[in-house]
């Protein structure tokens, strides 16, 4: 029993540092692995494509709603105004940078008379929206002020540029998030309109994902 209590009391300071330093590298690693995962986790929302973001709306009607046009505008834009031709919805702000690479485009769109545009301002302050498109250019057949958001929230927006494609039956076709470039525009929604148009389909039989196509053909 002597001997027992004499190893046991030999063997007690070597655990203590043991047992430290055990510890010690668990301290280490956890927050080691939560750092790499959360790289992890940055790097694979950087390879992300965010145009791909899937829409629960693709298919179904446009939500209802009617909105007062941005100052010193005429036309307000409401929830009937998009049944009757196929038109776009083009989400934008004065605040935007990315809105500022797609405007020529849209601008060209316009003067081409390809199809009707209709702006939905978000979150802008009334003076600065018309300011932007007084200076910029107006594209749009109608404009919509939704100056608290809650329309876009409506739509299923996540961020500012974002564009719809609507049927004649006003129902949403296709949702591009982030600037139309002209490789999407002539890969995807020109053809889409012409398809939409030419058939006379809606929505029920052309059904159009988010992730946009492509063509190395450029838009003039």
């Amino acid at each position: 029993m002597a001997v027992t209590n004499t190893q046991e009391a030999t063997d007690a300071p070597a655990r203590g540092p043991r047992q430290a330093t055990r510890q010690f590298r668990l301290l280490f690693l956890v927050p080691a692995i939560v750092f790499a995962g959360l790289i992890l986790a940055f790097g694979i929302s950087l390879n992300r494509d965010p145009s791909a973001v899937p829409s629960p709306l693709i298919g179904k009607p446009a939500p209802e709603f009617s909105l007062a046009p941005v100052k010193e505008r005429t036309l307000g834009l409401s929830t009937p105004d998009l049944r009757g031709d196929v038109s776009l919805v083009n989400v934008f702000a004065s605040w935007c940078v990315a809105c500022r690479e797609e405007h020529p485009l849209l601008m060209r769109m316009k003067e081409q008379g390809l199809v009707p545009i209709h702006g939905l301002n978000y979150k802008d302050k009334p003076d600065d929206a018309a300011r932007w498109l007084d200076t910029m250019g107006d594209p749009y057949t109608r404009t919509g002020a939704d100056l608290d958001g809650r329309v876009a929230i409506d739509w299923g927006v996540y961020g500012v540029p974002e564009t719809f494609v609507v049927d004649r039956g006003g129902r949403i076709v296709f949702k591009q998030i982030g600037p139309v470039s002209p490789l999407i525009l002539e890969g995807t929604i020109l053809p889409l309109i012409a398809k939409l148009r030419d058939s006379g389909s809606t929505a029920d039989e052309t059904v159009h994902q988010v992730t946009p196509g492509g063509s190395d053909a450029p838009f003039r």
